[in-house]
């Protein structure tokens, strides 16, 4: 009688965790009246997006937004956007979590990639710009979230809310300012 031999556990492993996975959360698609190639020079260097600050506090901004969000929310975007500093590669911002950083790792003009630095489960963000005509394109954001399936339910909700947030922020940031906005295009 042979005796079956038990299987070897890795001393590193533990047998008893679940595996992580890349869990992808998709925005819809947003139109800008701005170029491509405008789009991606503002979200490029981040330290363009600072004039969005301004833009969530100015009175014709808030007024177009209000069907969109409601105003508890609204002001909820305003306090984490006053809160966010920018550099070039990378955004701090507070979060219920905690301080997180979001660096750009990778660009390109159709796909500006971020992974998160800091936060208590790894995040990735794309931003995905690609030209509708010669003045106008489209943008999806989509998160990326390393979770195993028990997180994955707890994390679902306030990660395809936050997609959805900051697709529509960065849409605010990266149009053309309009006449309606009060605000004149800034040499940079």
């Amino acid at each position: 009688m042979t005796a079956t031999p038990r299987p070897t556990i890795h001393p590193y492993t533990n047998p008893y965790t679940t595996p992580m996975s890349l869990t992808k959360f998709e925005s819809e698609i947003k139109h800008l009246n701005t170029s491509a190639e405008a789009a991606y020079e503002r979200c490029a260097d981040l330290r363009h997006l600072e004039g969005l600050k301004e833009r969530l506090n100015d009175p014709a901004v808030q007024s177009a937004m209000a069907g969109q969000v409601t105003e508890d929310k609204m002001a909820d975007v305003r306090k984490y956007v006053n809160d966010i500093t920018f550099d070039r590669d990378s955004l701090q911002l507070a979060s219920p979590v905690g301080q997180l950083t979001l660096r750009i790792v990778e660009r390109d003009p159709k796909c500006i990639k971020f992974a998160s630095e800091g936060a208590p489960i790894q995040l990735y963000v794309w931003v995905q710009l690609l030209p509708e005509t010669a003045g106008t394109a489209k943008m999806k954001v989509t998160v990326g979230a390393e979770v195993n399936l028990f997180m994955k339910g707890m994390v679902s909700k306030p990660l395809r809310q936050a997609t959805d947030g900051l697709a529509n922020i960065l849409q605010l940031a990266l149009q053309a300012p309009t006449q309606t906005d009060g605000a004149a295009p800034q040499a940079q």
